[in-house]
């Protein structure tokens, strides 16, 4: 057995211990967190809902392939690996779907690969700007993002440049 395994069963056990401590009862506290956590749940899934058509509507439509072709060039002449062109497009929207291009990534071209390191750093580096701001946006009912967009991509595309430096100057490439 691992430590991990104990994880859940001790952090449960904790807050039982804290909550009889403080003379709070637990289950009504409970309930009353799940009952709100659904509610928030059933604010944001409209949203939710809507950024997973959107981003299965890109893919179908073939847009992410023709963005990716118009931009290799681009991507060749700063020494990007075209290859992580894709999942550049698809991060933002979907960090599943970011996953699968990774996984293709790393299964063509292996995972020790410029792309495939490249790749790596750029699933750990970036976010899913558009589902994050979506969920949390939704959550406390901000309609205007006004300069969060903005500066999110503007994070994710600092993080999409430095990683293929980095990478490239740790490679020797």
């Amino acid at each position: 057995m691992q430590i991990t395994d104990f994880i859940v069963p001790v952090l449960f056990a904790g807050i039982l211990i804290f909550g009889f401590a403080k003379r709070v009862e637990v289950f009504p506290v409970f309930c009353d967190g799940s009952a709100e956590g659904l509610k928030t749940t059933a604010e944001i899934l409209p949203a939710l809902i809507l950024l997973l058509i959107s981003v299965g509507m890109l893919q179908a439509s073939g847009a992410v392939e023709l963005l990716t072709q118009l931009l290799t060039p681009l991507c060749s002449a700063v020494g990007f690996p075209p290859e992580c062109m894709q999942m550049v497009l698809l991060r933002p929207f979907s960090g599943s779907g970011a996953i699968a291009v990774y996984d293709g990534i790393a299964a063509e071209y292996g995972a020790d690969s410029f792309a495939g390191r490249v790749a790596a750093v750029l699933l750990g580096s970036s976010e899913t700007t558009f589902y994050t701001i979506a969920v949390y946006f939704s959550a406390v009912k901000i309609r205007k993002t006004r300069y969060a967009v903005p500066a999110a991509l503007t994070a994710d595309c600092t993080a999409w440049i430095v990683c293929g430096l980095v990478v490239a100057a740790i490679m020797g490439n």
